[in-house]
Order: C-alpha cells, then sequence, then structure tokens
C-alpha cells in the first residue's frame, strides 16, 4: 500500500480571518483525494499586502518568516489562492535578489509551492474529486492565477468533472473584478467600476453562481452582490468541490 502524501496547507490571512469555512473545504477536497494535510501553526502573512505597497523593508520579515516556518515542514507547500502562491514564487526572488543565502531558501520553498487546483490537477493528476453541484456556474480566472502562474486550464477541468453542474462561459472572464489588493485601497473609484462590469459580464452569464479560486476576488465580487442585492452567489471552487 502506498503511503499517502503530506501536504502542507498555507491558508492565507483572508481565509483565515474572513472565510475559515473554504479552508475547512480545502482540507475536506485534499483529504478525499488521498493527501494527508498539516497545517503549521506558526505562519502568518506572507507579506503580500506590503510587497504590493512598495514596502519592502516591511515584507521582508514575514517573508523570511514563512521561509523558517515552511522550511520545518516536510511536503508540498499548497495555498488556496492564486496570488499568495505567486507571492512565494516570484515576489520573494525579487525581495531577495540581494541576499544570496535567503535567494536560495526562497527558491527551495517557491519549488515546492503549489496553488490548491494546480496541485490536484498537475501533481495529483486528478479532475474528478466525487463533486455534485446542480446547476449553473460561472468561473473567473484571478489575475495572479491566470497571469501571474499561468493557471487556466486546472479550475475548468475540475469543474468540468463536477457531476450535474454546467460550466457557463462569464463574458470577458479574463478581464480583473477590481480588487487588486492595495489597488482597490490605493484607486476605490476605479475598482468600484472594474466590479461594476465584472458583476454585469455574470448576470449576462445567467448564472447563478460564480466560482473564484482567490477569496480576494471572493470578498470583493461577493460585497458588491450583497450591496445591489443581486441574486447570484460566489464560492471558492474548494467549497463547490466539496460538496457530495
Amino acid at each position: 500500500m502506498t503511503r499517502a502524501e503530506t501536504v502542507q496547507l498555507l491558508v492565507t490571512c483572508l481565509i483565515d480571518t474572513f472565510f475559515p469555512h473554504v479552508g475547512e473545504a480545502v482540507v475536506n477536497v485534499l483529504t478525499r483525494a488521498g493527501v494527508n494535510v498539516e497545517f503549521p501553526s506558526d505562519q502568518t502573512c506572507c507579506g503580500q499586502p506590503a510587497f504590493n505597497a512598495g514596502l519592502w523593508r516591511e515584507a521582508r520579515p514575514l517573508a523570511a518568516h514563512t521561509i523558517r516556518v515552511f522550511e520545518s515542514a516536510r511536503g508540498p507547500v499548497v495555498i488556496p489562492s492564486g496570488s499568495c502562491t505567486a507571492m512565494i514564487r516570484h515576489g520573494y526572488r525579487e525581495l531577495f535578489a540581494d541576499d544570496p543565502p535567503w535567494l536560495r531558501r526562497a527558491e527551495s520553498l517557491a519549488a515546492r509551492t503549489y496553488e490548491f487546483s494546480e496541485y490536484l490537477v498537475d501533481i495529483l493528476d486528478v479532475t474528478d474529486v466525487g463533486a455534485r453541484w446542480q446547476g449553473k456556474l460561472a468561473y473567473h480566472p484571478s489575475c495572479h492565477l491566470l497571469r501571474g502562474l499561468g493557471v487556466e486550464r486546472q479550475p475548468l477541468a475540475l469543474l468540468a468533472a463536477v457531476e450535474d453542474a454546467e460550466v457557463v462561459a462569464l463574458p470577458h472572464a479574463e478581464e480583473c473584478c477590481g480588487f487588486g489588493g492595495v489597488f482597490s485601497l490605493a484607486h476605490p473609484e476605479i475598482s468600484a467600476e472594474i466590479l461594476e462590469r465584472k458583476i454585469a459580464n455574470l448576470q449576462a452569464s445567467a448564472a447563478p453562481t460564480l466560482v473564484v479560486c482567490d477569496t480576494g476576488c471572493l470578498m470583493h465580487i461577493g460585497g458588491g452582490l450583497h450591496r445591489q442585492r443581486q441574486m447570484q452567489h460566489i464560492y471558492h471552487i474548494a467549497e463547490v468541490l466539496s460538496k457530495t
């Protein structure tokens, strides 16, 4: 009997603070796929907000802490967020470009770090996780996931295998939802206009449910739907995949 692989879950700040049920769904899906999930309790923010704001001096201690925490844990690191995955894979290389010892440690962590859907499809070679969802689903690819990591087909392959679900096209799906982390704080008017367009495209899709892979998009689009009193719902992909 083959021993199940052990992975380390980097749950992200937004999930830990606002969407703990998404973290639970991630663990359920991975466990169902035959994976042992461990959670290093000392993990904190990966440093992405400070990095994106140009505060690299403040971001480095957070990045160094993340590296130290996951260096002491075995197995792949799985993250249910394209933006945090992109931070570890790409942002850390920039942060430590002038510090060779830390750069080597950052590259070592990056080499074993995967976004959630990417890990399921590309590493485990799994698309059908035994999920069932009644009705139409539209999918919004987040910017860091699609452009930063090149993860495009993996979430769609997972959704296509969900029993009873019909995946429909989201018009202009590749357009940003307007969140962009600190972008939405620095440019709230532009962010709001971009969000309006994303919600209009969701309505045009006729799908009652929108699926995303990043909780930043989940929070931003979900907030817009709530304020507009729209009937559509938005879920992290792990929530959909956890339903049986």
